[in-house]
Order: structure tokens, then sequence, then C-alpha cells
């Protein structure tokens, strides 16, 4: 179960998200059908686990053909990524060592999102995203300076790419909340999305 405050970090972050895109105009070129974000996989916490479960739950009461395509494409993920998976295939933990790491960088670069809908080029999990999918287009601070995605942006300098800067969660509180979450429920690591929809039953 998803700790109170988790709506509000979602709150938090689609406002931040919403004010990025206000600032950077024609410059975010994001939009439905996009889906240059969606192939790739990429490590999610169990906080982001949890709000992908309960989505996938809450998509099987309200359409349940849908909720069991998301599940099957999770599941044939599950077992193209088995092979070579930097961690334990079976539990769908991804190995925290530096060389686990390194292999992760090159890894599956090409799988698209279990959740994506192939047809639409839409995500079915779309309010129940993980972190990482709701701070993708605007530019984004990280340790490698500040990042956009390749199609956006063009034609900006520098200085207007830092006007646009999304501020995500200046208050630490996705960190606090995925700590207590942890403790909470006795779940710790990182997955992939294709691990954390196929271990979900759906009916």
């Amino acid at each position: 179960m998803l700790p109170i405050g988790d709506s509000r970090l979602v709150q938090i972050l689609d406002a931040a998200l919403a004010d990025a895109a206000r600032r950077s105009g024609d410059w975010l070129v994001c939009q439905p059908g996009c889906t240059q974000c969606c192939v790739g996989v990429f490590a999610i916490h169990q906080l982001d686990v949890a709000r992908l479960q309960q989505g996938l739950r809450e998509l099987a009461g309200s359409d349940p053909e849908r909720a069991r395509s998301v599940r099957e494409r999770a599941r044939k993920s599950v077992e193209r990524l088995a092979e070579g998976f930097p961690g334990d295939a079976v539990t769908g933990l991804l190995d925290s060592s530096e060389e686990a790491e390194a292999r992760f960088e090159d890894f599956a670069n090409d799988e698209p999102c279990a959740a994506l809908d192939p047809q639409t080029g839409l995500c079915d999990l779309y309010q129940s995203r993980p972190m990482t999918c709701r701070v993708f287009g605007p530019p984004v601070r990280s340790e490698q300076g500040l990042g956009v995605c390749d199609l956006c942006y063009h034609g900006a300098t520098e200085e207007q790419i830092a006007a646009c800067e999304m501020q995500v969660d200046p208050q630490g509180l996705e960190a606090q909340l995925l700590e207590e979450f942890e403790l909470s429920s006795g779940k710790h690591g990182r997955t992939l999305v294709a691990f954390a929809l196929a271990s979900e039953p759906v009916q």
C-alpha cells in the first residue's frame, strides 16, 4: 500500500512539469504518441513499483482486457530481459555492484516499456508512471549537468534551456517517502517496470 504522502509527491512533480512546460513553450515537443522515452529500460525503486502495481489493479477494475494486455507484455518482456540481466532474473532486483551497474548501461536499450500500448503509442498506466517518466522532457539537472530530451529545445541557447529547468522535488520528499515505505513494507532494491508489472496478478 502506498504511503499517504505519495499523492502529494505526484502533485508536486506534476505541477513542476506543468510549470517547466509553460516556460518552455514550443521548445518542448513532448506529446501523446511520442514514445522515444518509452524505449529502453531504466531502474525504478520500490515506491515506483507499488504505484505501478496499484495502477494496474485499478486498470483491471475499469478495463480488465487492457490490464491483461499490460501484464502479458510485461511477462514477455521479462522473458526477453532474463538473459544477461544484471541482477537476479527471478526476483527482478538489480545488482548494485559496480560491475553490474556498468553492464546495465548497455542493457536492453531497445526494449519497449510494458506499459506502452504499441497500437496507440500511449502509456496504459500514465497516472501511475514512475518518477523518472514524470521528469522526462524538460531540462533536469543531474551530476552530468542539465539534461534534456534529444527531440526538444532545438534552436534554444544554453541560457534559454537553463531558464526552463524543472525543479524536481526540492524538499527531498521522494527520498523520505521511499525510506518510510521500505521500512514499513520490508521491500528494498531497484528493479524494472516489466518485473514490477509481471508479478502483479490480473484476473
